[in-house]
């Protein structure tokens, strides 16, 4: 719907997308580029507008990611975890101790939002769900992400800042039960804070 120049880096290239207003350019690990890392400097040349990373897997890609993100790139990244304390947690940590300060201070400026997903068996044996985990960037977000006991503070401003769009994964997976789709039973295999959980389901 906007008209930039699109770049993504895959392993492999799983939905084929097609350019509407934008140039979409799709390149697949071992054919386009050798490396994330190697990828990214590649694309960064090219003039892009938005960058999307199949994965973030090592230090060299994350740094490269941050610095594109610092440059005025939207980038698009995924990684293996959990919540949102816990991707702020991994960026953090792929770092050395004397340069985690500096990262924690370049990732509450350039870290907009994180998305964690998991999917959950519908109650009806169809199929399964989607529950959310959803933190936007705000002051106390990123102020926290600054400190170096950032997670609990995360977690908390994500409970109290649903009227933004927040909300933790607990409290999707209660809506899930409430609604019906899936049951108490699967959910908390899901569950952070089970005697939270079952509070919310009983208010």
């Amino acid at each position: 719907h906007h008209a930039k120049h699109i770049i993504t880096l895959e392993d492999p290239v799983e939905f084929h997308l097609q350019s509407g207003r934008s140039v979409v350019n799709q390149r697949e690990l071992g054919s386009s580029f050798n490396s994330f890392p190697e990828g990214l400097r590649q694309a960064l040349r090219q003039d892009p507008d938005v960058i999307l990373l199949g994965e973030m897997r090592d230090i060299e890609t994350i740094k490269t990611a941050l610095t594109a993100a610092e440059t005025g790139h939207l980038v698009f990244g995924t990684l293996h975890t959990m919540d949102a304390s816990s991707t702020v947690a991994r960026i953090v940590s792929a770092f050395p101790a004397d340069e985690q300060d500096q990262i924690r201070s370049v990732l509450g400026y350039v870290l907009k939002a994180t998305v964690s997903q998991t999917l959950i068996p519908l109650m009806n044996g169809s199929g399964r769900v989607a529950a959310f985990e959803i933190m936007l960037s705000n002051a106390a977000v990123a102020n926290n992400i600054r400190k170096p006991d950032s997670n609990t503070h995360l977690r908390q401003i994500l409970e109290t800042s649903s009227q933004y769009g927040m909300q933790t994964l607990d409290m999707a997976l209660v809506s899930l039960v409430l609604k019906r789709l899936v049951s108490r039973e699967a959910a908390i295999e899901k569950v952070t804070d089970l005697e939270d959980f079952d509070k919310r389901l009983h208010l």
